[in-house]
């Protein structure tokens, strides 16, 4: 499954760009920054221009106080800037449990025999699809695969097919699925260019750790998971293989939360100087309760709940364009002390094999069953109260996948993030799915905080300075609004 000759032509003399002895050198230059040099790096960032490594070194060494609610401030100002005040909502659906790998943080590791191990079969993927379509009103996905034969390729190549047909009866329109992204194992070119033909959205791939001993110390050797560059270079043979967006991501608490950081802003700038394109998103998980996972219970870089805020507005004024996800492992306090830096979060958030259509069915709340499940997640809140909430806090949950089937995807996209152009396409695409997901899935309650911030909304577009939308534009908009309230679906710009 690993083929050499796929990653080992990227590296410069057999060496990968994560260099832990520079990273911690500029990490140790960076102390004691001054506070003026701080300010500057954020207008920098608010230029939407990519963060140097000794930039977002000087950001991890702040130490007064007063400082990092600046760098909080103008974290979430560049975030309103790129994407406007939009949230994007999805849910994770975990196809298969089987793993070949033995990493020393998973509920999933191979040697875990406590796991219930299950594949879901198509009809059993239709039947999940069919809960969070047209129960919830989800319109995109993260599919989520361990590393095994039994989910290969092929088979995500036909759960996607499966996910991607589905069409569910709502109350006043139909759900379906319009973005299928994908969390699973490094892949060859070959394989990806297979998942690109059948419609893959987004492919994300975790490095995990970039430090290269706890990488090897909780991979264990023989592991697939164990080649490091085989991983670290999933990325480059996704932009080979024309798969326009790409995702990465690192598991917090394995390693100082200080080198991930930096490890993540060093993967986005190779991406950038290599392919021209950056991440699509990038993702900090912590490490959360799994079975007969030993290093969870070990590990010394557990990430407090004030760093995890310093790492999340680091990475914002770091890597500015990108979206930034944060998730359900993370209890509702801690999102919403977040979520303003941030641009996608999942709700309705079920990690057990098969677990959308139990609980579809069920009379009583189901609870977590690590044996089950990847880990334990902390807010289990369903999308209708996420939605509210959001829509309280002044945020418009968006639905929107029209920026994937425009072609505003992969080199398209970066110069509409950079230059904050994206947002205004994003505002108006956030109303009208916002519009559709109330009218078919809403509780009362939330679709009358919904209707009170649309009106806010509406009004933005018509009085916006400077002008950013034209007449035209916004008489299209009333249009598709009213369409879309008399039954229509999916029109966007």
């Amino acid at each position: 499954m690993i083929k050499d000759e796929q990653y080992k032509k990227y590296m410069d003399g057999g060496k990968d760009f994560i260099n832990d002895e520079e990273i911690w050198e500029k990490i140790e230059k960076g102390k004691n920054p001054d506070p003026q040099k701080i300010r500057d790096i954020m207008k920098k960032s608010l230029e939407i221009q990519t963060l140097s490594p000794e930039e977002t070194a000087a950001l991890l060494n702040v130490n007064d106080s007063s400082l990092w609610d600046e760098i909080y401030a103008t974290a979430a100002e560049v975030k309103k800037k790129v994407y406007d005040n939009r949230i994007v909502t999805f849910a994770p659906l975990y196809c298969s449990n089987y793993c070949v790998n033995n990493c020393l943080y998973c509920g999933f590791r191979r040697d875990n025999m406590e796991e219930t191990r299950r594949k879901l079969t198509l009809d059993e993927i239709k039947s999940e699809t069919r809960a969070l379509a047209g129960k919830v009103g989800h319109k995109r996905l993260i599919v989520v695969y361990g590393e095994h034969p039994l989910s290969d390729a092929n088979y995500i190549a036909d759960t996607i097919r499966a996910i991607y047909s589905v069409k569910v009866k709502t109350r006043n329109g139909y759900g379906n699925i319009r973005r299928v992204n994908v969390n699973a194992a490094p892949m060859s070119v070959e394989d990806l260019a297979m998942l690109k033909d059948v419609g893959i959205g987004t492919y994300q791939v975790f490095q995990e750790t970039y430090h290269h001993e706890t990488y090897k110390y909780v991979h264990p050797f023989g592991t697939l998971k164990s080649n490091y560059q085989w991983r670290l270079y999933a990325m480059h043979r996704a932009f080979e293989a024309n798969v326009d967006d790409v995702a990465i991501g690192a598991l917090f608490g394995l390693y100082d939360w200080r080198f991930e950081v930096m490890g993540l802003l060093y993967h986005a700038i190779e991406l950038e100087n290599r392919f021209g394109v950056g991440p699509h998103t990038v993702s900090f998980p912590r490490l959360t309760p799994a079975k007969n996972a030993p290093y969870i219970q070990n590990t010394q870089y557990k990430v407090s709940d004030e760093d995890f805020k310093k790492l999340i507005a680091v990475l914002r004024l770091s890597i500015p364009y990108t979206g930034m996800i944060v998730t359900a492992r993370e209890p509702a306090e801690i999102r919403r002390e977040v979520l303003p830096m941030c641009t996608q979060t999942d709700a309705s958030t079920r990690i057990g094999i098969g677990a959308y259509s139990e609980i579809d069915g069920a009379k009583e709340p189901v609870k977590q069953d690590l044996t089950k499940q990847q880990f334990f997640i902390g807010d289990d809140r369903n999308l209708d109260d996420v939605v509210r909430e959001l829509a309280e806090m002044g945020y418009i949950t968006s639905f929107c996948t029209a920026g994937y089937r425009c072609g505003r995807t992969g080199k398209n996209i970066m110069e509409l993030l950079k230059t904050g152009k994206e947002g205004n396409f994003c505002k108006l695409n956030a109303i009208l799915t916002f519009r559709e997901w109330l009218d078919d899935f809403a509780s009362e309650e939330t679709k009358k905080v919904g209707e009170e911030l649309i009106k806010k909304e509406m009004e933005e577009v018509k009085t916006k300075t400077p002008r950013a939308y034209s007449p035209k534009v916004v008489d299209e908009l009333k249009d598709y609004y009213e369409r879309i309230k008399n039954g229509e679906r999916d029109l966007y710009f």
